[in-house]
């Protein structure tokens, strides 16, 4: 039932992007077509979850046997650099389109603070192997939906008669700021 529980609030209740605000900057650019939102998505899903299981090993094999918890950071973010460079090959290589619709996004994965954040955020809380593995799939699946909703919204949003000076990152801004209200109204029934 925890892990359960753990799933639906890291996908609903406490969606990384619209509540911790982590993640925006592929969220606002990446979300201009729904088939560029999944494909960042599977990207992050599969980096979150590669890293995240990598740095518990590294953390609990390594660092606190040799107690040097202090280099934390530092392997963390090679572990995550490391597995943005191999998806930025794969992608390139098996998909080329999907490639080119990502850009500059698909490498700033590796700065993307979600993907550090989940890693540790695992090992603050302790949670043993099998739930970092539920969590480090759960956060970025709901990344990936919010991704996807806010993908579609926005492609209607072209044809929508707004102001001007509405058009584009401003009206998505407000979109973004009424999922987040939606989103949180479904903190009561978990």
């Amino acid at each position: 039932m925890k892990l359960i529980s753990m799933i639906f609030m890291a996908i609903l209740t406490n969606n990384i992007v619209l509540t911790k605000f982590l993640g925006i900057c592929p969220f606002m650019g990446v979300s201009k077509s729904s088939k560029s939102a999944v494909g960042m998505g599977l990207a992050v899903t599969f980096v979150i979850f590669a890293a995240s299981v990598i740095t518990y090993a590294i953390q609990y094999l390594v660092l606190v046997p040799f107690h040097i918890e202090y280099m934390q950071l530092i392997s963390f973010i090679l572990i995550i650099a490391s597995f943005v460079q191999l998806v930025e090959m794969i992608v390139k290589k098996y998909s080329p389109a999907l490639y080119k619709s990502l850009g500059v996004y698909l490498p700033l994965i590796t700065t993307n603070c979600a993907v550090l954040y989940v890693a540790q955020d695992n090992i603050a809380k302790g949670y043993t192997f099998l739930e970092t593995c539920v969590n480090s799939l759960a956060v970025p699946l709901g990344f990936m939906l919010v991704l996807f909703l806010f993908s579609c919204i926005r492609e209607r949003l072209d044809y929508a008669d707004t102001l001007p000076s509405w058009k584009g990152n401003p009206v998505g801004l407000v979109v973004a700021a009424l999922m987040a209200l939606a989103f949180s109204g479904l903190a009561g029934i978990i």
